[in-house]
């Protein structure tokens, strides 16, 4: 009897979560299908480019709000249970509130990692895929940064021609062994830049240990400088903007290549960052359901359903707003980058460990 009442409890909470993603899921596709649209409403592309281009994205928007589709599915679900009286059947047969509030947050918790390691790692790919594809028909790409094995390049288009910058590092503000070909506007070599190090921290960069060679009517001609100055379109700060899209980084590209992230320029900071956010889901589900169960589990009786999901909404605005205030402090130094994704995991868990033990009392 105990395994068909525990099954009996994980199948209805297994259908709740996937009721509440599909809702979740056409919300976001009839949003987000607009937003493409209006993309690409002056090319000449078929509608489905932005509907598969839609299809792509939500998935990743979607694990972003599995903490409130866990909560609004787990409320749902223990209402349905209390409004039906199957709360009280369960306790008939020996299940206290707390049992079944840990079946159903155990589930959350495991069902995180789930997500973490054979979910994530397609949604990644696919954000990957929807930003390469979006950058192609981009008309206000008139220049291009790319982060790979080799280093950093880029590409500016300037009012006089064209400049590629190519480095083999980027540490901090610094750039090293930097090749630059400036080039008109008919892509012909006018100069191209040696240098050993290049301090990137401003619009100016500052070159170090300089060889120039320019090229006028088919001659080159070298010379060398200590310093040199040119003027980017890019700061490190600019350039570090660029690559913290980490929904493209799935969960596994962190653990497996996390030196190897650092080494190519992506700043340690919100490497560790995005690393914390998706080691806290789990135990964000987790605690979601808690928070869930302490307004449905309090009392026996049955009461109207559209009350507590008013509730339940409001409580998702506070505790989104208060993970951004969480992250606002940690991107102004307030604490760390890292710390900033557990506060919220933290506060919801210490105010549920209380209403825990009241409602296992009831």
């Amino acid at each position: 009897m105990i395994k068909v009442l525990s099954t009996y409890l994980l199948s209805g909470y297994f259908k709740m979560i996937f009721k509440v993603i599909l809702i979740a899921y056409s919300f976001c596709i009839i949003l987000n299908l607009f937003e493409e649209i209006e993309f690409f409403k002056n090319l000449n592309v078929s509608i489905l480019i932005p509907i598969s281009l839609t299809a792509l994205f939500i998935p990743s928007l979607i694990i972003k709000m599995l903490p409130f589709i866990i909560f609004i599915s787990s409320l749902w679900f223990l209402l349905n249970l209390r409004n039906s009286r199957d709360l009280l059947t369960l306790k008939v047969f020996g299940y206290s509130n707390f049992k079944i509030f840990i079946i159903l947050a155990l589930t959350s918790f495991i069902f995180g990692w789930i997500i973490l390691f054979t979910i994530n790692p397609f949604t990644s790919t696919m954000v990957k895929y929807y930003e390469q594809t979006k950058s192609e028909y981009s008309k206000d790409i008139d220049h291009l940064v790319s982060i790979n094995k080799n280093g950093l390049w880029t590409k500016e288009d300037l009012d006089t021609g064209h400049r590629i910058i190519s480095a083999n590092e980027i540490k901090n503000n610094l750039l090293k062994e930097i090749t630059i070909f400036d080039l008109d506007k008919n892509y012909n070599p006018i100069q191209k830049i040696y240098s050993k190090t290049a301090d990137i921290s401003k619009n100016e960069w500052d070159l170090k240990e300089v060889l120039i060679i320019k090229f006028d009517k088919g001659m080159a001609e070298e010379s060398y400088k200590d310093n040199y100055s040119i003027t980017s379109k890019y700061d490190y700060k600019k350039i570090n903007n660029l690559f913290r899209n980490f929904d493209t980084m799935s969960f596994l590209d962190l653990i497996l290549n996390y030196k190897d992230l650092q080494n190519k320029g992506y700043n340690k900071a919100y490497l560790d960052q995005n690393l914390n956010s998706m080691l806290s889901l789990p135990f964000f589900l987790f605690m979601m359901t808690a928070l869930a169960s302490i307004l449905t589990m309090n009392t026996l009786k049955q009461s109207n359903s559209f009350t507590f999901i008013v509730v339940g909404l409001i409580a998702c605005v506070a505790i989104y707003y208060f993970k951004d205030l969480s992250l606002a402090l940690g991107k102004t130094d307030r604490v760390s980058l890292s710390l900033a994704a557990w506060i919220p995991v933290a506060v919801i868990g210490l105010f549920s460990s209380i209403g825990i033990l009241q409602i296992n009392e009831k």
